[in-house]
């Protein structure tokens, strides 16, 4: 990529994150390590040699680092790649406006809504009541802990015996329910104690709705 030359920390930024792909990337990564095929399958649409091109701009940018062979190795984080975690929450939660509207085109992966989650359920209201709650999303699952003033989102393959609440949706339902544009009961309840699921509907839905549909052109 062909550097900006511009004497200013954002210019700077770009010149290592701004090329197209690059931030996806790194949302994969901020999810959970992955090896170069699942991060093939996790970003759609990616050319095989571009994604090499990426991760090796990455590599030498100190953003990622990889563990074990060329082949079968495991791409991952370095401290300073977590450190986008904040930018990439603020730039999923500033395109959620976005997603009210699912097109037919769209490609879906569940665990991309571990970034859109992340970014929807605050740490406010001192991060919601203490939980265990899984939700299921089109053929994936998504596990949310909140406790200690803390609230943290992972995907998993499976529903855990352990989560007090199950709860069921399309991807579009779960983030319209964090965003506060839907209303709880589109989620369908597949394990929980009327007490639970309330405190799971405490932690997801906002207080006010989060995002705002996008104004229409004047």
């Amino acid at each position: 990529m062909r550097p900006y030359d511009h004497y200013c920390g954002l210019a700077r930024a770009l010149d290592v994150v701004g090329d197209r792909w690059t931030l996806l990337i790194v949302r994969e990564l901020l999810v959970a390590p992955r090896r170069y095929g699942e991060l093939l399958d996790g970003l759609p649409g990616i050319a095989t040699n571009l994604l090499a091109d990426r991760l090796h701009q990455l590599e030498a940018a100190g953003v990622v680092t990889r563990a074990g062979p060329a082949r079968g190795g495991v791409y991952a984080l370095t401290d300073r790649g977590q450190d986008l975690e904040p930018a990439v929450l603020a730039l999923a939660r500033w395109g959620g406006p976005g997603l009210l509207e699912r097109a037919s085109t769209d490609q879906f992966r569940p665990h991309w809504l571990v970034v859109g989650l992340r970014s929807l359920i605050p740490a406010r209201r001192d991060a919601g009541p203490d939980i265990a709650l899984d939700l299921e999303v089109e053929g994936g699952v998504l596990h949310v802990r909140a406790g200690g003033g803390t609230v943290e989102v992972g995907a998993g393959p499976a529903s855990e015996p352990g989560a007090a609440v199950v709860l069921a949706g399309t991807g579009d339902a779960v983030l319209g329910v964090a965003a506060g544009v839907l209303d709880f009961t589109t989620l369908a309840v597949r394990r929980g104690q009327r007490r639970e699921v309330e405190r799971a509907r405490r932690l997801l839905v906002p207080a006010r709705p989060l995002v705002q549909p996008l104004s229409p052109p004047a």
